[in-house]
């Protein structure tokens, strides 16, 4: 296989995003040596361990692909982080987080391989701050895999693991979402990862726009069978949200409306189902996909407990939504 072209999309391509740029609210105020957010987590490993994991929200330069159905753009700079601001960011959370860590997510709102978003010669302050880590976790776009993944592997004392967005393998709706990569060109990329000995987990959304609710199930259980063939270990269902403006806009028109709690759930087991690798349960903000305050906690519960575990449960049973 050759190796990866590390490449931002063209002009041509960055023209193509207009309409979803002119439908956003306003972004947020953010501080350039401040993560957006931080927090810790339990996650189970590839060998079967609970892991204490602290994620970090990296604040930085907005992505250049402009997704239809991203958010993250809310909490941008409009331009690069100064040196040094990335491993601030890291440290401050770091140190306001109890314990040390054994997995460290390193989230953002691009791509962690976009020099525009977390500048390369900052690499080896990133990983020294973050040498505490058995494992660490990053993001970025398909088409950014290449040399400086390696770049960053071969600085960690630990294992390195990144995320990518598939969001669906719909051959109709994943053109439509303005990620401008082929399920080829994902493919590869993993390979190139696994290749050189780097893990992989992907994003699959559940319910993306255009898709109606029978087929939203079926479509996020062909993604993850897509993502585990390709050689992801992980995937991690995330439930479509609104509040970006397009997806807002689309919802008005009849083209998206978000997924059901229990389409998550179903979504969930459906893939858990093809026992081919890890499959989380996105929780964040999980509440605004319930439509019954009854069960949603034990809901919840149930879901964390699933992540955990990787073993079906007993669904929640609730007199007053029968568990819609």
């Amino acid at each position: 296989m050759s190796t990866q072209s590390e490449r931002l999309p063209t002009k041509a391509e960055r023209d193509l995003t207009p309409w979803i740029v002119a439908h956003r609210p306003a972004k947020a105020t953010v501080n350039p040596w401040e993560p957006n957010g931080f927090f810790l987590e339990d996650e189970r490993s590839a060998t079967g361990e609970i892991l204490r994991c602290a994620g970090v929200l990296l604040t930085n330069k907005e992505c250049p692909w402009h997704c239809l159905m991203c958010d993250l753009w809310k909490h941008t700079l409009a331009q690069t982080v100064p040196p040094g601001g990335i491993a601030a960011q890291i440290n401050h959370a770091l140190t306001r987080l109890e314990g040390r860590p054994e997995q460290i997510k390193l989230y953002n709102s691009g791509s962690f391989f976009d020099p525009g978003a977390i500048p390369p010669d900052d690499y080896p302050a990133i990983a020294e701050t973050i040498a505490c880590a058995r494992h660490v976790v990053v993001e970025a776009h398909p088409r950014l895999i290449g040399e400086k993944a390696l770049r960053f592997r071969d600085l960690l004392n630990g294992s390195l693991e990144v995320a990518m967005g598939l969001e669906t393998v719909h051959p109709e709706v994943l053109p439509r979402l303005n990620k401008r990569f082929t399920l080829e060109q994902f493919a590869a990329s993993v390979e190139f990862l696994r290749k050189h000995g780097i893990q992989v987990r992907a994003f699959v959304l559940v319910k993306p726009p255009f898709l109606k609710d029978g087929e939203a199930i079926d479509w996020a259980v062909k993604s993850a069978r897509f993502a585990f063939d390709c050689g992801a270990g992980v995937v991690s269902l995330i439930p479509t949200r609104l509040g970006n403006g397009a997806l807002d806009l689309l919802m008005r028109s009849g083209e998206f409306s978000p997924p059901s709690l229990s389409t998550l759930e179903r979504s969930q087991e459906g893939c858990l189902a093809l026992n081919s690798g890890r499959v989380f349960a996105d929780t964040w903000d999980l509440e605004q996909f319930s439509s019954c305050g009854v069960c949603f906690q034990q809901r919840r519960q149930r879901l964390h407990s699933i992540n955990l575990s990787q073993k079906v449960l007993p669904p929640v049973s609730c007199a007053h939504c029968q568990g819609t």
